[in-house]
């Protein structure tokens, strides 16, 4: 099984991080091929920049979709995943559905722990699309600067730790550490907090790897039928092709 982890953001450091994450739990069995953003920005922190970032994620699986078994969307706020699901015959994951799912099987309420409240209500929004808002306890964020994008999570260690005790007093019991720079760090934090720790590529990964085995061709029917062609003005060359059914 080969599975395609799409890092929509630009920052190759980024990648490298959720690339080590995800193999941390990776099955013997699975490859996990990484990629990318060419096009975008170093850290999607915004709506408008989810958006436009969920283009280039369409034109990465109209160009390597059909070299793996399924992908997943690397970037909290999951840009492009329901019309993934939509234009492409393969499971596609991501992180924040991702992260969520897996939360509530684990305990009764979970809580977002990030690094920067700027981007607090786009992830509350999250929650409410995925009709979870009785299961949520809220966004926990340190109200400090942010340096580094790539050493947010040694840098901010402290303060993100503060958090999940708080998060912890509001009733939570399971934690996502939410966005790509937090990558990896679950693990390290698992004696210092008394909750569940989600690392959400980890999620992600491995429902992608689930879903292969249950349903290989993604979705597929009802709201997610594929869409019939149309041609299109100024996509990337194999996005167009494939909106177009020209294949």
């Amino acid at each position: 099984m080969r599975i395609l982890l799409i890092n929509p953001n630009t920052s190759q450091v980024l990648t490298d991080k959720l690339d080590r994450a995800a193999r941390a739990v990776l099955p013997p069995d699975v490859e996990l091929v990484s990629v990318t953003a060419e096009e975008g920005f170093p850290y999607i922190s915004s709506r408008a920049e989810a958006a436009c970032a969920g283009v280039g994620v369409l034109d990465v699986l109209a160009r390597r979709g059909a070299e793996v078994d399924a992908a997943v969307i690397a970037a909290f706020g999951d840009p492009g995943l329901l019309p993934a699901r939509e234009a492409f015959d393969l499971p596609v994951t991501g992180m924040t559905e991702a992260s969520m799912l897996s939360a509530c099987m684990l305990g009764q309420r979970f809580a977002f722990v990030t690094f920067t409240p700027r981007m607090a209500p786009w992830y509350n929004e999250q929650v409410r699309q995925a009709e979870l808002s009785a299961r949520f306890a809220g966004t926990f964020t340190p109200d400090v600067p942010l340096g580094n994008i790539g050493e947010i999570d040694s840098d901010l260690r402290g303060p993100l730790v503060a958090e999940c005790h708080r998060a912890v007093a509001a009733g939570a019991d399971v934690l996502i550490l939410s966005g790509a720079p937090l990558a990896g760090m679950a693990p390290s934090l698992r004696t210092e907090v008394d909750a569940v720790l989600i690392d959400p590529v980890q999620a992600a990964v491995l429902q992608a790897a689930a879903l292969v085995r249950l349903a290989p061709l993604g979705a597929s029917g009802g709201s997610y039928r594929r869409p019939p062609g149309k041609p299109s003005t100024g996509l990337p060359a194999a996005l167009a092709k494939h909106i177009a059914r020209d294949e």
